[in-house]
């Protein structure tokens, strides 16, 4: 049984009285106008309707009329009435946007099964709408789902890298926050070049696990309190290698082992270990090459003191173009020097490592 509201917009008066009748027979509520002036009045006036059916003359008001219901109920089927002669008209209103006609002379059936049909079109679109509104909604709340899924995943990544961190640091007895600052520092340059976040991320692991390769080095070369002979020299430089060995089997470590891998390369091409020149070296790694370098340079050795951060950035700077990428120095030298004894002081009090991107 229909119970919508529906306006019967018809000019010939027996017409419309009939239509009326028919539809409230079947329990359906109906408004009555007789030319599009009325059924204007209606739409304005902030009525709402599930159904109209319009036998308007000429047919310009009756396309004129479509439109309107169209703009105001974009849900609501409109049913031209015609007479058969005139079916070409029924047949331009639908072009327009009319729903489906019904001819003249009808019967009860006619009328009932006609606007059932659009009634029921109706329905479906709203069903649809409502459909793709809660899939939508079910793609959002999934979509932040898998974000916070995500996040965890990369928060117990992290996790997995402090502890090798730790390990290293264990290894390294004294130098146990070298990697944190490193990572400090290089994530601190990466921001003031511009990089983007994720870039930054993947740049942080990198930094942090830069030294990993140390654990394959022996503990009487790696602790060694004096200056290392060349035959020992060879060694160490091999853990960049390992470093990267370790690393590049780990998928979401695959990006960082390659700035582990270089970030001893020089940008002249003199460095280790693939001698690797400019721009083929990772971006990353060249960010590295100089935090790594500011850190070992105000950093106590057991082979000499710690020099001041000025006597540091001197050195970086007279090695652009050399050892570094002349980009990268020309962003860290136009940073405040004040930046980086905040850094350490902020690591030394924290104890823990710097988020990881």
């Amino acid at each position: 049984m229909m119970k919508e509201r529906i306006l019967v917009a018809e000019a010939e008066e027996q017409i419309r009285n009939e239509i009326v009748t028919i539809l409230e027979s079947a329990n359906s509520y109906c408004l009555k106008a007789a030319n599009s002036s009325e059924a204007l009045a209606f739409f304005q006036s902030g009525e709402e309707f599930e159904l109209m059916l319009a036998g308007i003359a000429p047919a310009t008001q009756c396309y004129t009329l479509i439109a309107e219901a169209k703009e105001r109920f974009p849900d609501m089927p409109v049913i031209v009435v015609t007479a058969v002669n005139d079916i070409s008209i029924a047949l331009d209103a639908i072009r327009k946007g009319a729903y489906d006609y019904l001819l003249k002379p009808f019967d009860r059936d006619d009328v009932l099964k006609t606007a059932e049909r659009g009634l029921e079109n109706r329905r479906l679109k709203l069903e649809n709408r409502a459909y793709q509104a809660n899939l939508e909604a079910l793609v959002a709340s999934r979509t932040e789902q898998l974000r916070q899924a995500v996040s965890t995943l990369e928060r117990s990544y992290d996790i997995t890298l402090e502890a090798l961190g730790s390990a290293l640091a264990l290894k390294q007895g004294e130098h146990e926050s070298h990697s944190k600052r490193v990572t400090a520092f290089t994530i601190a340059i990466a921001r003031a070049i511009g990089l983007n976040t994720d870039q930054i991320r993947v740049i942080a692991r990198g930094a942090f696990l830069h030294d990993i390769g140390k654990m394959a080095i022996p503990d009487p070369i790696l602790l060694k309190p004096g200056q290392l002979d060349p035959e020992e020299i060879a060694i160490v430089r091999e853990h960049c290698f390992r470093g990267y060995q370790i690393l590049r089997r780990i998928p979401f470590l695959s990006e960082a082992a390659e700035i582990v891998y270089c970030h001893h390369e020089n940008y002249d091409g003199s460095g280790y270990p693939r001698h690797l020149k400019g721009d083929e070296i990772p971006i990353g790694a060249r960010i590295v090459a100089v935090a790594n370098s500011l850190d070992a340079i105000t950093s106590d050795r057991p082979y000499r003191v710690a020099r001041p951060i000025g006597a540091a950035r001197e050195e970086i700077n007279s090695c652009a173009g050399r050892q570094f990428d002349p980009t990268v120095v020309t962003t860290f030298a136009s940073m405040p020097e004040n930046i980086w004894a905040d850094l350490k002081a902020g690591i030394k009090r924290q104890g823990g490592p710097p988020p990881l991107g």
